[in-house]
């Protein structure tokens, strides 16, 4: 699969445990940034003006809250959520078909409000940090963790969802069922041989772009580097394919 997107399209840096000077401090030195992942730390701390500079700046925005609640309080929550002009809203799609449906028609209703485009709403499948093990200790589901993202992506492509999260695992398996303009973005991504922290499904940068990624989430790999500028450098090399 080729992806058309310039490299820095690729790339969505995550600005997690950075405050607002630290944000603006590395965008100043890496002005190539396209994309940027504001979560819930950053969102907590800073509030939604955070969202504005962003926007002045020029910045693309994945708002990652992961939304997880009833129908009715999801869907408030993507309609304030799209007026704030992020491109991508987070959800979790074990929110159920109902809850997306809902929050896909009102995220519409949202921007057309205040004369935005509509953002695309991506259903969280599994977080990168489960694996087998904990997913059958902890929450006693036996199914794999394959089988369950399949279904999440699936429930997600029917509720009018514009792609999903997943780890870099399970993207060539949903590229091989969805197109290119079903969204699949994949954090955990970690150079060969790095720590993976609290994240346990993992990939290389350029193996999941060659898989299927449509755009890479990567924080501390850039963030907490001593040349971040080299690091992002580096990354759009390597997914310039």
């Amino acid at each position: 699969m080729k992806n058309i997107n310039k490299p820095n399209e690729k790339i969505i840096v995550a600005l997690d445990g950075m405050d607002k000077s630290n944000v603006l401090n590395l965008l100043e030195q890496i002005p190539e940034i396209i994309w940027v992942k504001v979560g819930l730390e950053l969102f907590v701390s800073e509030g939604p003006d955070v969202l504005s500079t962003l926007k002045q700046m020029g910045k693309k925005i994945f708002l990652d809250l992961k939304f997880h609640d009833i129908p009715t309080t999801v869907a408030r929550a993507c309609f304030a959520a799209s007026q704030t002009g992020a491109e991508l809203i987070s959800l979790h799609t074990c929110s159920g078909i109902k809850a997306l449906k809902m929050a896909n028609e009102a995220a519409h209703e949202g921007a057309a409000k205040v004369n935005l485009m509509p953002p695309k709403l991506l259903g969280i499948t599994i977080l990168t940090s489960w694996t087998s093990e904990s997913f059958a200790s902890d929450l006693l589901i036996n199914q794999s963790i394959d089988l369950r993202v399949k279904h999440l992506a699936d429930i997600a492509s029917k509720s009018g969802l514009g792609g999903c999260v997943c780890s870099p695992r399970e993207v060539q398996f949903l590229r091989e069922v969805y197109p290119e303009t079903f969204e699949l973005v994949t954090p955990g991504i970690r150079s060969l041989g790095s720590d993976i922290n609290d994240q346990s499904r993992v990939s290389d940068a350029s193996e999941a772009i060659k898989m299927g990624a449509s755009k890479l989430v990567v924080g501390r790999l850039i963030t907490k580097s001593d040349n971040p500028a080299y690091v992002f450098k580096s990354l759009c090399d390597k997914v310039a394919i």
